[in-house]
């Protein structure tokens, strides 16, 4: 059994975890690890899912339970917590570029998502061409954190990762 004193060896090992529903992003740029420490041998994982009904939970902490072996780290719990809930400001810089270039819309701010409960339109810049001349086609996107636009500029279709 390999146990790793330095909590950056698992940080650097989790960087490495795709988040499954976007694969271009990791579950630390995502912000979903919340802390990792250690008791005594044993290494705690502390996670936070994007919403407390998000499917891809399981297959976000077998991602990671695969990823803490095949690092040789065999005495581990990943412990799972819902408060304080996780948002949009968890997101890294470079999470939030990742998705820009995967084509997905990162969140402006509260307030370009607090316009639509008042009626009025978002202001999200397209990913592809940057023209913040975009609509709202739906509230619901490809997954339940997501709303779909699409860019009257260059016409592409793009998600929105909603602000939490």
């Amino acid at each position: 059994m390999v146990v790793h004193q330095d909590i950056r060896d698992v940080w650097d090992i989790l960087k490495t975890v795709e988040d499954p529903e976007i694969p271009v992003i990791s579950v630390f740029d995502l912000g979903i690890v919340r802390d990792v420490r250690m008791d005594s041998d044993l290494c705690i994982v502390e996670i936070t899912p994007t919403y407390s009904g998000c499917p891809a939970t399981k297959v976000i902490e077998d991602s990671i339970r695969q990823a803490l072996i095949s690092a040789g780290i065999e005495d581990f719990r990943i412990e799972t917590t819902l408060s304080p809930p996780w948002s949009t400001a968890m997101l890294s810089n470079d999470g939030r570029e990742k998705l820009r270039e995967y084509g997905i819309a990162p969140p402006e701010d509260e307030e370009t998502d607090k316009l639509a409960l008042m009626g009025e339109d978002r202001q999200v810049s397209c990913p592809q061409c940057g023209s913040k001349d975009t609509k709202m086609v739906s509230q619901f996107g490809s997954t339940p954190c997501k709303a779909h636009f699409q860019c009257k500029e260059c016409l592409e279709p793009f998600d929105y990762f909603k602000c939490l």
